[in-house]
């Protein structure tokens, strides 16, 4: 006989593990699933995914790593690390909060959502926090499950960049979560203690041994059951459980690839691949988008020591292109440690670089099936600049990295040689090409299955979350996204579990 709960959860990744606790702490009996590892408390988790200097496990054929591809630009492929554990992405993640902008959330709302605007989700964001920084302030938490501080330690390059920011004319910007006008300022991290908390530290361990919330972990689910035009429950590689209502928080992959496995989606490209159609919803798996990513490397003019418990990140500058809709649609985000250190692959590696992502791109992916199989993972086509505007955009955030690199207050510090040659700088051709050859992915997949009004054809849930033509289902992740937050989603995601819970209990 199938079990039967209120609720049940289909991934204990960041928006998940807060979704299922808030639903918990209603009174709801909450059934929480996990196809990866569930470590109970922070110290049973391994050691490199509670260490924050690193980042072994977003290496390919780490367990908690669902190791996926990822097409970025026709012919260009490229690991996507995405995880697989009770915390999901959080607990591979760099640990960088910062939370999308106040022009994200109200666009949001123009689209038809209003329920998404800042001013709504801004109690969701204090509620989730403990800042160590700004906690007492207005708009800020100092209670919350997960704890948010800033690097408090002086570090050599961190003063050269912020210095050199500011001798190009961007302000600074104490406070990232702030609300204020982007710039220069350090990264918020859910870092505390010399860990890196991840949203199963902070919403499922205090919560262990009550009733109301069961997790299980190494459980995969292939598909929803679906009778009558209602969702009802699912059915895992262990059996059929059933529930009341069913909540999809298996990320921008792989809750779209479940409703599309499930058979709700397009139905001409379900039927393509041998499915049937219980619900024609043309917008699953389409219009994603994600923060396009070149590095520039650059060697440090001395040796920079890597300290005990310095981390990778320390400041980050968000400056606007010219033309752009939104300000601060370039991150240009320095790692002051090798990734060959922080993934473990290269340990004598010394070259740093200088990530430049595009956040607010009008380029749109696609995520498809190319068989009915659930154990084979969806085919992502990211089509990263695919406009010219993106490409333009792009050109003038890797100009600006190199700037930084030159101006008067970091250029003592930066080894000659780094960065991209300026015979490429100077033309737009050779520096498109130069950023097709280095291309890669922020890891910020989102809107494959978008929110919107009933009058949007593509839009997949509405502000609700709920799922159209399907009763009883919700998505509640990064899928739900309109467009990718202006900032990393994490901080975000992690809102997003805590609003969804809200509007579910009324």
């Amino acid at each position: 006989m199938a079990e039967e709960w209120d609720v049940v959860v289909v991934g204990a990744g960041t928006s998940g593990c807060a979704v299922a606790a808030r639903l918990a702490d209603a009174g709801r009996r909450v059934l929480l699933l996990e196809a990866g590892a569930d470590h109970r408390q922070p110290g049973d988790f391994p050691a490199e995914l509670r260490d924050p200097a690193t980042m072994r496990a977003s290496v390919p054929g780490h367990e908690a790593n669902w190791n996926l591809e990822a097409e970025l630009v026709p012919g260009r492929i490229t690991r996507v690390p995405r995880g697989r554990v009770t915390g999901g992405s959080s607990a591979l993640y760099a640990g960088s909060f910062i939370r999308g902008t106040r022009a994200d959330f109200d666009g949001w709302a123009a689209a038809g959502n209003d329920l998404w605007c800042y001013d709504a989700v801004l109690p969701a964001f204090c509620r989730l926090e403990a800042d160590a920084d700004f906690g007492s302030r207005p708009g800020h938490g100092a209670d919350g499950p997960v704890p948010v501080r800033r690097p408090r330690d002086g570090h050599p390059l961190a003063d050269g960049f912020a210095a050199a920011a500011e001798e190009l004319g961007h302000p600074g910007e104490p406070d990232k979560n702030g609300d204020g006008p982007p710039g220069y300022g350090p990264v918020p991290l859910t870092v505390s203690g010399g860990v890196r908390v991840n949203t199963a530290m902070a919403y499922l361990s205090p919560r262990r041994g009550r009733p109301g919330l069961t997790v299980r972990g190494g459980v995969r689910v292939r598909r929803l059951v679906v009778e009558a035009g209602r969702a009802v429950g699912v059915e895992t590689t262990g059996g059929v459980v059933r529930a009341g209502e069913v909540v999809l928080s298996a990320g921008a992959v792989g809750s779209p690839q479940l409703l599309l496995l499930s058979g709700i989606g397009p139905a001409d490209h379900l039927r393509s691949v041998g499915l049937p159609v219980v619900a024609d919803v043309p917008g699953v798996g389409a219009g994603s988008t994600d923060h396009p990513l070149v590095y520039l490397g650059f060697r440090p003019a001395r040796p920079v020591p890597l300290l005990p418990g310095r981390l990778p990140l320390h400041g980050v500058l968000h400056a606007t292109s010219e033309g752009a809709t939104r300000p601060g649609d370039l991150e240009l985000l320095p790692w002051l440690a090798p990734f060959g250190r922080i993934t473990g692959s290269a340990p004598h590696e010394d070259e740093l670089a200088i990530g430049v992502g595009l956040q607010q791109g009008s380029s749109r992916g696609r995520l498809s099936l190319t068989t009915g199989d659930p154990l084979r993972q969806p085919r992502l086509q990211y089509r990263y600049l695919t406009e010219e505007a993106d490409r333009r955009r792009m050109r003038d955030g890797v100009r600006l990295a190199a700037a930084l690199l030159r101006a008067r207050e970091l250029a003592p510090l930066v080894a000659p040689g780094g960065g991209v040659p300026t015979a490429v700088l100077d033309r737009d051709e050779e520096l498109d090409r130069w950023v097709r050859a280095h291309l890669t992915t922020a890891v910020h997949l989102a809107g494959t299955a978008r929110m919107g009004p009933d009058d949007d054809p593509g839009a997949v849930v509405d502000q609700w979350l709920r799922v159209r033509g399907v009763a009883g289902l919700r998505v509640v992740d990064t899928a739900v996204m309109p467009q990718v937050t202006s900032r990393g989603p994490a901080a975000t995601a992690v809102m997003l579990g805590e609003r969804a819970a809200e509007l579910m209990v009324g």
